[in-house]
């Protein structure tokens, strides 16, 4: 489409900009005010498997695993460790997320991941840079190596999968060159801390009867994320009603917010009683905020998604096209540094081979996470929740003593699925208007 935006299309760009799926508006009636619908919104018990699939399949995962490791995976050492071991791949996840959505693909992000570490490295270990101030430098030269590649992307026009596969390259060769065939290493404690290290009892311990003790202040914790996500889900819904929106039906709302409490307590008690909250859980639950909130609330975020529904609407429209794509590849340079920092710190050194693969895994866990391969549609949660799928089948198939070659058969299984899942959900709603 070339032409302007119809009253129509600026809902469905206004709806994708939360990530969800247009809803078609009642046409007006003869007087100009908008028809009531017959059947009230939320009176049917359905449920929409393109949005909540992912989360019915990510359930349905961890009861198999759970089941074929005689719960082993449920441990609360175990949990800790699936947070730990791949905190980076989650945030590189967020980064790609907006990416996708936005139409684009990096394939650049784990040799960046590599590149950022050994900079970080050399500040910290050969020059004895305060870390803070490392870490800072650290964070620009990610920014700057995005800025890099958004430049030729957005302004120059070279398409990002071209841009990304000679940066992937490119960056890569300059690692070796920082590093040689050697790592650099140990890394501070503050860093190492902040890669492996947990939270402090601040409240001490309280008893959970036959769970033994677990950390209060944890606990705490999970009691006032519950509280967030029922606060949040439920003025969302009311938003949606008010603007004559399609809910879920109450029973399957209350459903759903259960659901999503008792997986987060869940995780929560586990958590706490074994180390308490792992710093990079922290650091990952902020940055899930924050880029929650970038993608639903924020004008930045609604340009993502209608550049990634239809650039050519969208230029038309008044965006700025270029400005928008040139930031979402700095932001995920900034990111990728950050994820290269925190690999660096848990290995206590950076390598020349690190982050081998890591864009595979952030690419798989958007796009299991429900990001749609012509973009337009994505989720950061549903993103966390892709890679969390990826880090449960990886933890798992470990656990069983799967070979290699087993886990990546079943990991690609489950990435074509999903996008196969995704094509059939896009035919399926395109034959029932």
């Amino acid at each position: 489409m070339t032409g302007e935006f119809t009253t129509e299309e600026k809902g469905e760009t206004a709806q994708m900009s939360s990530g969800q799926a247009p809803t078609r508006q009642s046409p007006p009636a003869s007087d100009g005010l908008p028809l009531v619908p017959a059947r009230a919104p939320g009176s049917r018990f359905s449920v929409n498997l393109r949005q909540s699939g992912i989360y019915i399949a990510f359930a349905l995962i961890i009861v198999l695993f759970s089941f074929v490791t005689d719960g082993e995976l449920l441990k609360p050492q175990n949990i800790s460790n699936i947070m730990v071991q791949n905190s980076y791949i989650l945030i590189l996840a967020i980064g790609m997320i907006l990416i996708i959505i936005g139409g684009h693909i990096d394939l650049s992000a784990g040799s960046v991941v590599a590149l950022t570490g050994a900079i970080s490295a050399v500040l910290m270990v050969d020059q004895d840079m305060p870390w803070p101030l490392a870490v800072l430098i650290t964070l620009v030269a990610g920014a700057l190596i995005g800025a890099w590649q958004g430049y030729w992307i957005a302004y120059f026009g070279i398409p990002a999968f071209i841009v990304t596969l000679a940066g992937m390259l490119v960056f890569r060769a300059l690692t070796m060159t920082v590093l040689g065939n050697q790592g650099i290493g140990p890394f501070p404690d503050a860093v190492r801390t902040l890669s492996n290290g947990f939270t402090p009892s601040y409240l001490g311990n309280i008893g959970l009867g036959p769970l033994d003790g677990a950390d209060l202040f944890t606990l705490l914790v999970g009691v006032v994320t519950v509280v967030a996500i029922i606060g949040t889900q439920w003025r969302a819904r009311q938003a949606r009603i008010g603007y004559r929106q399609k809910v879920d039906a109450p029973p399957l709302f209350l459903l759903k917010i259960i659901a999503a409490s008792a997986v987060v307590m869940t995780v929560i008690v586990q958590l706490a009683r074994f180390k308490n909250l792992p710093w990079v859980l922290v650091l990952l639950a902020a940055l899930v905020l924050g880029y929650t909130l970038l993608t639903n609330r924020a004008v930045f975020g609604r340009h993502i998604y209608a550049i990634g529904g239809n650039v050519h609407a969208a230029s038309l429209s008044g965006i700025k096209v270029k400005s928008v794509t040139f930031w979402i590849f700095v932001n995920m340079g900034v990111l990728a540094a950050l994820a290269g920092v925190i690999f660096a710190g848990r290995l206590n050194q950076a390598g020349p081979t690190a982050g081998n693969g890591f864009e595979l895994d952030a690419i798989a866990a958007a796009f299991i996470g429900g990001a749609a391969v012509q973009g337009g549609v994505g989720k950061v949660v549903g993103a966390i929740t892709g890679g969390l799928i990826m880090a449960v089948i990886n933890n798992g198939m470990s656990l069983i003593g799967a070979p290699s070659e087993r886990v990546m058969l079943f990991k690609g299984l489950v990435l074509l699925a999903a996008v196969a899942f995704d094509v059939w959900a896009k035919r399926r709603a395109g034959s029932t208007r």
